[in-house]
């Protein structure tokens, strides 16, 4: 116990210091979280000081690191479902639909071109096809919804069409990433057989219909029964129950528990008062304690010192390369056939281009089921960290300004 308590102060002390570092340079400060992560890990602290990190974060205890930041994504996952406006996606569903479809389709179809190749080279033995291609595919087009919107709100963006679009395809995005991701862990199983996988897949029907035709509409029958508009502590409790029962179910499903933990989120009552309560209570815990362990985590499987070839190095360039131009050309292109101007399309493009926490999430995911060896989760850890940090420099070369700023910059002129 004193070992784990040592770890975690350690692990939030570089992580708080990393992040602010990153919004002082203008990035979002889950890049600088990462990082922290990162550096922690062997290729940075295990590389230079390879006797204090072994005792410091010996193997043996990454599991409590695993089970503790489970519990953390969980609950973010659920944040995540619980932020999705449907009401208002269902009113944009055409913008939606067709800029967040090019988006994901392109940069899929590029893992897709690209899967045989890195199979070949970088798959671990005995992965099929299939759920390789859905693995990549997933990892080039998903969408950091949260990243999104965090950069959306510090550049003060919310009311523009830009910033409008850009959540609702995001939106959309995080919907087809998961739904997607939950049919490839349904392939392949973790036990790895195929014999289950007609079980699977009609246990993962069976669910979606439970929770989206009755679970959902009955926690909104239940909610009008209440006479009070604010969130009880006692309610409290019985979401995060819920949440976690939610995730316990696709996870004896053969599916991920945090696609449980999204759907719950998902069918959340949509109260104005509960959502900001929720997010409040919830979201200080998850960012500040249980997300820095899962950025530990993720620094210390991520192997920089596997990519010392010309060779590893050429393909961690070219999926870098079709994810940055199948997720923005998709997204500019369909952006511009609905009528934007250029500046908004490529803008547009930015925006979905950033992966950043909800990439690593997929990324840890497919390493843990044993489809991506290290050396692919780590190219594909750097290709998150590259797209995400991009993002800003785009768009201030796009002069897409931070709203804010510009009208301050306007009263400072007059």
């Amino acid at each position: 116990m004193t070992l784990l308590l040592l770890q975690m102060t350690v692990v939030l002390l570089v992580t708080v210091f990393c992040g602010w570092l990153a919004r002082k340079l203008g990035q979002a400060r889950v890049i600088g979280e990462i990082i922290g992560g990162i550096l922690l890990g062997p290729s940075v602290f295990g590389r230079f000081t390879p006797h204090w990190s072994g005792v410091l974060f010996p193997p043996a205890s990454f599991n409590a690191f695993d089970i503790l930041s489970t519990v953390g994504l969980i609950l973010f996952l659920f944040l995540i479902g619980m932020d999705l406006d449907y009401g208002h996606l269902y009113k944009q569903r055409a913008t939606a639909v067709m800029a967040s479809g090019m988006s994901i389709l392109f940069p899929f179809a590029m893992g897709a071109i690209l899967a045989h190749s890195l199979r070949i080279r970088f798959a671990p033995h005995g992965i099929g096809s299939v759920p390789f291609v859905l693995f990549l595919g997933i990892s080039m087009s998903i969408t950091a919804f949260p990243v999104l919107a965090r950069i959306i709100e510090e550049r003060h963006m919310q009311g523009t069409a830009l910033g409008t679009t850009a959540i609702l395809c995001a939106a959309v995005d995080d919907v087809v990433a998961w739904t997607l991701l939950a049919v490839a862990l349904a392939l392949i199983g973790h036990d790895g057989g195929s014999a289950s996988l007609p079980l699977r897949l009609v246990g993962l029907g069976v669910y979606l219909f439970l929770m989206i035709v009755v679970v959902r509409p009955l926690a909104a029958r239940l909610i009008k029964h209440l006479r009070t508009t604010d969130l009880p502590l006692e309610m409290l409790g019985v979401v995060v129950a819920t949440t976690l029962a939610s995730a316990a179910a696709t996870e004896a499903i053969g599916v991920h528990p945090l696609f449980g933990a999204f759907m719950a989120g998902v069918c959340f009552p949509r109260i104005e008062r509960w959502q900001t309560a929720m997010r409040a209570k919830l979201d200080m815990l998850v960012s500040v304690l249980l997300l820095p362990l899962f950025f530990a985590l993720t620094g210390m499987r991520t192997r920089l010192d596997l990519l010392n070839g010309r060779a590893v190095w050429f393909w961690a360039g070219i999926v870098l390369i079709a994810a940055v131009f199948g997720k923005m050309g998709g997204a500019a292109l369909a952006a511009r056939w609905n009528g934007q101007s250029w500046k908004d399309a490529a803008a547009l493009g930015a925006l979905l281009n950033t992966r950043g926490l909800v990439e690593l999430i997929v990324l840890n995911i497919a390493y843990n089921v044993g489809a991506f060896t290290p050396t692919l989760f780590t190219m594909l850890v750097v290709m998150a960290l590259v797209t995400t940090m991009i993002t800003t420099p785009i768009l201030n070369m796009l002069g897409v300004e931070n709203a804010k700023k510009k009208a301050q910059d306007v009263e400072a002129a007059a």
